[in-house]
């Protein structure tokens, strides 16, 4: 199993390439390519590298799918006795992301 810990939009995620991952909005168009080099980890079948923080020779290619909107959060605020009640709702924009490969020391990881 091939995989890597990679920092992305202030987090930190597990990825395997073929899959899709939802990243904070970024400024980009559907169908473009990005490389993200903030890798902290990969694992080739058990060979294990790890970063201090980062793996310099570490890409990985993904694609952007499109942009679309969180699970709506629903924020109600009530004062008991006050008749006061407030209620909100707040999606955030997120950017769905592709991961093509794990590319490490020249070597591609599908």
């Amino acid at each position: 199993m091939t995989y890597a810990i990679i920092e992305a939009s202030g987090r930190q995620f597990w990825v395997e390439p073929g899959r899709f991952y939802d990243f904070n909005h970024l400024n980009l168009n559907s169908g473009d390519k990005i490389a993200l080099t903030r890798v902290l980890l990969i694992n080739d079948k058990g060979n294990v590298s790890i970063g201090k923080p980062c793996l310099n020779e570490a890409t990985i290619e993904a694609t952007v799918l499109g942009h679309i909107d969180s699970r709506k959060i629903t924020v109600y605020k009530m004062r008991p006795k006050k008749k006061t009640r407030k209620k909100q709702g707040y999606r955030s924009n997120l950017t769905r992301i592709m991961i093509n490969s794990i590319h490490f020391e020249g070597s591609i990881m599908n």
